[in-house]
């Protein structure tokens, strides 16, 4: 080499933690010219190309959706630490040689090998010096990519190449001349590290243009000991496999041709000498049965880790569990002192309690002498009640409970035809008449007094338009009403499902026998009775469609009238149904007849509109004040008579008025003006079947059997033909129908039955002409 020249430069390939590159690294400071020279090392290390950066939460995010400036930064630390990890090697050749330059460089590649030979052409680098620590049938067993084998088998003639084991020593010498094939292929040598050491160590440093004459008799030497050694790819292969010692080899380690350590391609190799083949194999053997040593101890050590695993997985739950007793035996104690303590303050509590009790007990005591006196009292009132009832009204009996359940089947659902105000209303048959049968239920105990002034008023009371009493039971609380066929108003307006919708003509008949009912219970002497729950599930209707009142179980004697125009409160419970209930009467707790008036006209209301009671009285007088009467009447109804359904509806009005003093007398003023519109729309009614061709059985007389010119209703509640039942009176004093006994002999004549009759016999020439 000449003085004075640009330091030589070896590069030495690593990888951190690799024991390769350890032995590689230590080979290259070995052999450290000692002479002061100046020596130039690069250490290099490839790491891959950057592809992705990892998110916090670990996934792996593509370069092209991160930001350039992280991109950057990662790029950066990811550089850093690579250079962190070969700091070892840097400072293996610095330590105490001032002539030893030392860099780093870190190479991003896909590919080891690849990268190698990229930084060969671009830096130029006259060395270059890599580790090979595996044997190449563990390599091939492993599948690990062969990186010297590569690098040595593609580099040019620019650049030394070697390839340090634990034994041997790979070269590739780019100053051989290529003049022919057979050289090429002894390029690539093999010798033991003794021989390089002696011989050949000054090639590690040495420059190429510096040294020609060096390289040229190292190359006449070689050559000598090469000439009788070295044979093509195929001879060497098959001595090789045969194991041969028939050929001589040079005394000294000589250059070779030889397969690497993992498959390098097909180039010819030096083959090793037979003593050292032998020993590969044994160290081969003998590491092979340390493998499978340390395979059966580990085996071992994974097995005593699962047992040891699953033994703390069992200490660990029966420590949890004994944990858990702990916790829940103090949770117990504090639970345990906590109940105690409650215990002492309820002791304490009760031993006051016994003796609040002590003293109290004689008042108690006496106290409950005094209630079950008075209630022997009541039970003897009522008794004394039941006797007057049934003195005073012969017409009423008085059942037992035998004759009830017998009647009803013992109150079977079949029978059942609804409900009353306390009670279940049974369908059924005493003493040859259908009657209607309404119980007290069990939960409704607490209305017996109601029961009783039921009987009691219904007993001194007979009128045809009010629901006719029979009998009574007062074993069970049950009273015997006579059977009325056609139901309630509200069923005729609200369930008739399957059925014609009661006829308007009929409506205004049925307002004016149920306001005569009311005028009846008003004018009685000597206190007038209010109804105070005059509603349309309360008006019922008998087969001939004769309205009559029921339930009155509210009803109240009023002993002591109140003045229309004067305002009195009273401490009283109200009574009735919301919306048929008097403003007044619910404000102030007096109760006067024309709190009854104000129910009649919602049910006005409710018949002209077929209509529930809430907000009916607000927009009927509306449609009333803008002259839209016809838009608010029911429309199961044509040809309502527009007229007399406005003096209609205005009388409803007025019945509805807020204040007592507004709305009009019952008697005086009420039933005048109902009698002046069923006149008036006599000859306009409109029949529900205007084509009947057989006499309808409410317009037969129940006597004569024929069709009634003046029907007239009787005080048992049927209509009769005038002169037959003047006749019958005359001999009789009960009712042709009931059997049972009349109150009276008065008759009322039905005008509603009347126009019927004529409008329908008017209609038969007609019929017979059709």
């Amino acid at each position: 080499m000449a003085s004075g020249g640009a330091p030589p430069t070896v590069a030495v390939a690593v990888r951190p933690g690799g024991s390769g590159s350890r032995l590689a690294a230590r080979w290259v400071a070995a052999g450290l010219p000692g002479n002061g020279r100046a020596t130039a090392i690069t250490v290099v290390h490839v790491i891959p190309e950057l592809s992705y950066e990892p998110s916090p939460t670990g996934e792996r995010v593509p370069m092209p959706l991160v930001g350039r400036e992280p991109a950057e930064a990662y790029a950066w630390d990811r550089r850093a630490r690579a250079e962190e990890a070969l700091l070892p090697f840097r400072r293996l050749y610095c330590c105490g040689l001032a002539n030893v330059t030392v860099e780093t460089v870190v190479v991003e590649g896909d590919g080891v090998a690849e990268a190698l030979l990229r930084y060969i052409r671009e830096s130029g680098v006259r060395s270059l010096v890599l580790g090979s620590a595996s044997f190449r049938w563990f390599r091939r067993a492993l599948s690990i990519p062969d990186v010297p084998g590569t690098v040595i088998q593609a580099t040019q003639n620019s650049c030394n190449v070697f390839v340090v084991s634990k034994r041997r020593l790979i070269m590739k010498l780019a100053r051989y001349p290529q003049t022919s094939e057979s050289n090429r292929n002894l390029r690539i040598e093999s010798i033991s590290h003794e021989t390089f050491a002696l011989s050949h160590r000054s090639l590690l440093f040495d420059n190429f243009g510096d040294d020609e004459a060096q390289s040229d008799s190292f190359s006449q030497s070689h050559s000598s000991h090469s000439a009788s050694n070295v044979v093509s790819s195929s001879e060497s292969s098959e001595q090789v496999a045969s194991g041969s010692s028939g050929v001589n080899y040079a005394a000294t380690e000589g250059s070779k041709n030889y397969d690497s350590l993992s498959s390098w391609g097909e180039d010819p190799w030096v083959a090793s000498n037979s003593s050292e083949e032998c020993q590969s194999t044994d160290d081969v053997s003998k590491l092979r049965k340390e493998l499978q040593e340390t395979l059966v101890v580990y085996d071992k050590a994974c097995a005593n880790l699962v047992s040891v695993k699953k033994k703390i997985q069992v200490l660990s739950i029966e420590c949890s569990e004994e944990a858990r007793k702990v916790e829940h035996a103090l949770e117990w104690e504090e639970a345990l002192k906590q109940t105690v303590s409650d215990e002492k303050a309820k002791q304490l509590e009760v031993i006051s309690e016994v003796e609040q009790a002590g003293k109290s007990f004689t008042r108690e005591a006496y106290s409950r002498y005094k209630t079950e006196m008075a209630a022997s009292m009541i039970c003897q009132d009522k008794v004394q009640i039941v006797d007057a009832i049934l003195t005073k009204s012969r017409s009423c009996r008085r059942y037992s409970k035998r004759d009830i359940e017998l009647a009803t089947d013992n109150f079977s659902e079949e029978r059942k035809i609804g409900e009353g105000g306390y009670g279940n209303v049974y369908r059924c048959t005493l003493d040859h008449t259908e009657v209607a049968v309404k119980v007290i239920q069990e939960n409704s105990i607490d209305k017996t007094d109601e029961f009783l002034k039921e009987v009691e008023i219904l007993s001194q009371l007979r009128h045809p338009n009010l629901v006719l009493l029979l009998g009574f039971c007062p074993e069970i609380g049950c009273l015997v009403y006579e059977y009325l066929k056609n139901g309630s108003l509200e069923d005729q307006l609200f369930n008739s499902e399957g059925c014609q919708p009661l006829h308007w003509f009929l409506r205004f008949q049925v307002v004016f026998e149920v306001s005569c009912g009311l005028a009846f219970l008003h004018a009685r002497s000597p206190e007038p009775v209010v109804h105070r729950d005059l509603k349309p599930a309360n008006i019922l209707l008998d087969r001939n469609y004769v309205g009559k009142v029921g339930d009155v179980g509210f009803a109240k004697f009023v002993s002591d009238l109140v003045p229309d125009w004067q305002t009195e409160y009273k401490d009283t419970i109200v009574a009735g149904t919301l919306y048929y209930t008097d403003p007044e009467y619910q404000q102030t707790g007096t109760v006067r007849p024309k709190s009854d008036v104000f129910a009649l006209g919602v049910v006005i209301l409710q018949l002209l509109t077929g209509r529930r009671p809430d907000g009916l009285v607000a927009s009927a007088e509306n449609a009333v004040r803008n002259g839209r009467l016809a838009d608010i009447l029911d429309w199961s109804q044509a040809g309502w008579p527009l007229a007399e359904a406005e003096v209609f509806a205005r009388l409803g009005l007025r019945c509805a008025a807020l204040r007592c003093r507004d709305r009009p007398d019952l008697e005086s003023e009420v039933l005048p003006e109902l009698d002046e519109i069923l006149h008036r729309i006599t000859f306009a009614v409109s029949l529900r079947s205007p084509k009947l061709t057989s006499v309808p059985s409410h317009f037969v007389c129940p006597i004569t059997q024929e069709l009634m010119e003046d029907p007239h209703v009787a005080a048992d509640g049927h209509t009769y033909e005038h002169y037959a039942i003047r006749a019958w009176l005359k001999r009789h004093r009960t009712s042709p129908v009931t059997r049972s006994k009349l109150q009276n002999s008065s008759v009322i004549p039905n005008h509603s039955l009347r126009g019927a009759i004529q409008q329908w016999k008017s209609q038969l020439p007609a019929q017979t002409n059709e």
